[in-house]
């Protein structure tokens, strides 16, 4: 793999940041919310995220 720039690295990083706080997010929503159509849409929503961070932070390897 061919090495990436500061400029790719940086925004990497801001990208992995915005997906961990989207995956904090739902999380808590998912929790907070007694409605089980919400919370299985947060849910579902975190899973995303968490396949968007892992992609990303594959590309860092």
């Amino acid at each position: 793999m061919a090495q990436i720039t500061s400029k790719e690295l940086s925004a990497l990083s801001d990208l992995l940041s915005m997906e961990q706080g989207m995956i904090v997010k739902c999380k808590t929503y998912a929790a907070e919310t007694n409605d089980s159509i919400l919370k299985d849409r947060y849910e579902m929503m975190a899973q995303r995220h968490q396949r968007h961070f892992d992609e990303l932070y594959a590309n860092l390897k």
